[in-house]
């Protein structure tokens, strides 16, 4: 049986070796584990080494006092006992050794045979405080990162297959009512110049929308894969808004619509930003209130201001909100509340998903809330430029 140990010294110099990495102060860092348990395996492999050579010097040594000092009948009774003994502390030995290395062996061999078999939601329970503990552990952190890993793969062949159906879906629809309408003028349907202008300006909205949607498409692909470039400035915001809050309200009131601005600050404080990728996003979120709100009559109020570390820009409307069950999906790409509603605006479905993408990229965040007949609130988190700010 010791001959079967002989590989506990070669794998322990590996093993010891990333135990001392995991070391904390007295007890293994993040796993609770006495280090003292590492040199298991080395210890059992020393005493089996040591305690041959010493065993066998201690027998003949035993024989020839008992032959010296006592009788023939003394030496079969102390010999029994000995060899009882030994017996015993070697089947103490050998179960110790099972349930310590063997057991926890074999379980870890099972779980190696379901992650072959792809099988990754698998863990090992062990309570073993040695290299073979350290192993299971560690098995365990490669488990949980392989169903981590193959649940993102999932999600994004996923995800992958959706954008491609919706592509096809978005595509489809104007590039079939182009087709027709081309097809209705090369056949004389287009029989006055009234009818004709009416099938070119269906024709151009359509192609419009299959240009807007490719945009869109290249701009959101561009920031899923981390491309997109951006030119970060550090700008004092609050003046930054200013001259975009005059732009969009001179817009809305060609719409008929109405923009109140709000500023709530003590101090002009700066941010890093690309104004060019915020300005899109902004007008993403109000370009959504417009395209959602009432034909006559939106409202749209923002309001800066500070909240810890963040400056926060809350765009409200008097739209007709948005229901529970769909606030949760109104960032994902290409999902459209009510697609009846936005047919004639050419929506692509995709504004919202680019507005989050891009003011993550700022590091901040976006957050939306809002209640059925009383409107909508999208609030936009951008962290403050903390060096920038100690000079102030």
């Amino acid at each position: 049986m010791p001959d079967n140990l002989k590989w506990i010294n070669q794998y322990h110099k590996h093993l010891r070796a990333r135990a001392m990495t995991r070391r904390g102060h007295g007890w293994d860092a993040g796993r609770g584990r006495d280090p003292r348990h590492h040199k298991e395996f080395h210890r059992y492999h020393k005493v089996v080494r040591i305690s041959r050579p010493l065993v066998f010097i201690f027998y003949l040594l035993m024989i020839y006092l008992l032959f010296s000092w006592a009788g023939y009948k003394a030496i079969g009774i102390i010999l029994a006992v000995l060899i009882s003994i030994k017996e015993i502390s070697q089947l103490y030995f050998l179960w110790r050794l099972d349930k310590r290395i063997f057991e926890p062996i074999v379980k870890l061999n099972a779980g190696v045979q379901e992650i072959a078999k792809g099988n990754y939601n698998v863990s090992i329970a062990s309570d073993v405080e040695n290299e073979i503990g350290l192993l299971i552990d560690s098995f365990n952190e490669m488990a949980r990162k392989l169903a981590a890993g193959e649940k993102l793969h999932q999600d994004y062949e996923e995800n992958r297959k959706n954008l491609i159906a919706s592509i096809s879906h978005d595509l489809k629809t104007p590039i079939a009512a182009i087709q027709g309408y081309i097809e209705a003028i090369l056949a004389g349907a287009a029989d006055s110049r009234d009818k004709l202008e009416k099938y070119l300006q269906v024709i151009d909205n359509n192609t419009a929308y299959v240009n807007r949607l490719i945009d869109d498409l290249l701009l959101f692909s561009q920031l899923d894969i981390k491309k997109l470039d951006f030119k970060f400035e550090t700008l004092e915001f609050e003046a930054y808004m200013n001259d975009l809050i005059e732009e969009l309200r001179f817009e809305l009131n060609e719409r008929g619509a109405r923009l109140e601005y709000r500023v709530d600050l003590n101090h002009n404080y700066p941010v890093a930003i690309d104004g060019k990728r915020f300005y899109q996003a902004l007008r993403n979120i109000v370009g959504n209130a417009v395209k959602y709100g009432p034909e006559s009559g939106l409202t749209l109020k923002l309001e800066l201001n500070r909240q810890g570390e963040f400056l926060c820009l809350a765009i409200s409307d008097n739209g007709p909100g948005i229901p529970e069950d769909k606030l949760e999906h109104i960032f994902e790409r290409f999902y459209r509340i009510d697609r009846e509603r936005t047919k004639d605006l050419m929506s692509t479905g995709l504004g919202l998903a680019i507005a989050r993408e891009l003011i993550e990229a700022h590091r901040g965040r976006i957050e939306a809330a809002s209640q059925v007949g009383q409107g909508s609130c999208f609030t936009i988190y951008l962290p403050v430029n903390r060096e920038e700010q100690s000079s102030l």
